[in-house]
């Protein structure tokens, strides 16, 4: 008795649960109504066989407990029973099934006005690319894939000279328009998954895939990768933004063509010499940084990583945050910067400071921080020397201090937590890995011996 009395109990408190459960499906974004009616569908179907069966449990435990001192029945066959429980099986699996094909049918059937829009997943960023004013997307193949040229796209494919590139993690749809989604993968496999707008597809190296969908509620939501790819998968996260048509195209006007991409010019040092004066205030005349007045060592660091930072200072995507004092400090002189080139003038310059080795002033276990850096090694290098195919600056002789300060301001939320910060969003997520302080003593201790 006791146990059907526990299975009974099971039941109703299952059951209540769910109805009292604030956890369910966010509000759909999206036209895939269908989706949510076969998952209902599927929930309904199997809730009422786990009823079901349940309590048949219940009554036969209590119908047929019997004494110790007698013997069960034995019925080697029952085909009326067998022929029942056969049917309920098949009518329930093609409950759930017949639906599903039904919608997976509309799925792979985008429609004839739908806009492409690529999406190229790897170790751990999402990109974005457009057709341009030819409406076709031009030829890509990894063969092509370069620092300068990270989506791969044929030079010589005159289709995609035009074709707009969306290099951060934040992509912009317009409401109410049809969107097909080419998915495409430069490593393993990914998958792209926004919840609200109720389909995922998995990029499949190699090969491009694809889904489509209509966007029908303004506002912002997060893209997620839910196929394991790698140590850093919980942090390949990028944000879909729903515009107006009209917000839509003024956002698409302002990305950069791939031709525009190519045809870049390097900064000028001698230049940046001048504009480098104002740094030097602090960071000292050969980029060595100065411990008294919290400015970090920036001769060695990559232009590409210096032009991004004095940008985000510039825009108070970095530098805002209300507790960063020293980047409140930074924000306003990065804004003396106020010429088309003088931010890679600057960039250009540092380049040409002899990097010369810090001073170690923190002290930990080596070969414990040796082990926790291998997680910090996939992005920024074995030998912590950076690298910006998957924005990660270095790391190798750089003040430890200077690191340190970094490592807790990622972990509180004072540097990362700005939307536009796409990689300092991930560094944020990355750094919650080390749980206490000795941890972070102890993986600078590590880095200062490379």
């Amino acid at each position: 008795m006791k146990i059907a009395i526990a299975i009974i109990l099971l039941v109703v408190f299952s059951v209540a649960f769910h109805l009292v459960s604030p956890w369910y499906l966010p509000p759909i974004a999206s036209n895939w109504q269908a989706i949510d009616d076969t998952i209902s569908l599927t929930f309904w179907v199997t809730g009422i066989v786990f009823i079901l069966v349940n309590f048949f449990l219940a009554y036969v435990v209590i119908k047929y407990r019997k004494g110790k001192q007698e013997r069960a029945d034995y019925e080697p066959e029952n085909k009326r029973l067998e022929i029942i429980l056969t049917t309920i099986t098949t009518i329930g699996v093609a409950a759930m099934l017949a639906p599903g094909l039904l919608v997976w049918d509309q799925i792979i059937a985008a429609p004839e006005d739908s806009k492409e829009i690529e999406v190229v997943g790897q170790q751990w960023q999402w990109s974005f690319r457009f057709p341009g004013d030819d409406n076709k997307f031009g030829k890509v193949n990894n063969q092509f894939i370069t620092v300068a040229n990270p989506f791969g796209i044929n030079p010589s494919d005159p289709a995609g000279q035009d074709d707009l590139l969306v290099s951060g993690n934040e992509v912009h749809m317009p409401l109410e328009q049809p969107i097909k989604v080419l998915l495409r993968s430069k490593d393993v496999l990914h998958n792209f998954t926004v919840t609200q707008f109720r389909v995922k597809m998995d990029l499949v190296p190699g090969t491009v895939t694809s889904i489509w969908f209509k966007p029908t509620r303004l506002g912002s939501f997060e893209i997620l990768c839910e196929e394991l790819c790698g140590i850093g998968h919980f942090a390949m996260r990028g944000r879909v933004v729903v515009d107006t048509p009209e917000d839509y195209q003024t956002w698409l006007n302002q990305q950069p063509t791939f031709a525009q991409t190519q045809d870049f010019t390097a900064g000028d040092p001698l230049k940046g010499q001048s504009a480098y004066m104002i740094c030097a205030t602090c960071h000292g005349q050969k980029g060595e940084g100065n411990a008294a007045m919290n400015a970090p060592k920036i001769a060695g660091m990559a232009p590409w990583y210096v032009e991004r930072q004095l940008r985000y200072y510039q825009q108070g995507i970095r530098g805002k945050h209300k507790d960063d004092m020293f980047g409140q400090q930074m924000a306003p002189m990065a804004l003396t910067l106020s010429g088309a080139t003088s931010v890679d003038d600057v960039a250009a310059y540092i380049k040409t400071l002899q990097d010369i080795p810090v001073v170690e002033t923190i002290q930990g276990d080596t070969k414990r921080g040796m082990s926790l850096y291998r997680t910090c090694g996939t992005c920024h290098g074995a030998t912590g020397l950076g690298n910006q195919g998957l924005n990660a600056p270095r790391l190798a002789n750089q003040h430890d201090w200077y690191l340190k300060r970094q490592l807790e301001n990622f972990k509180q939320g004072i540097r990362g937590k700005h939307p536009h910060d796409v990689y300092g969003v991930q560094m944020r997520l990355m750094s919650r890995t080390l749980r206490d302080e000795q941890s972070i003593m102890d993986i600078i201790s590590y880095i200062n011996t490379l």
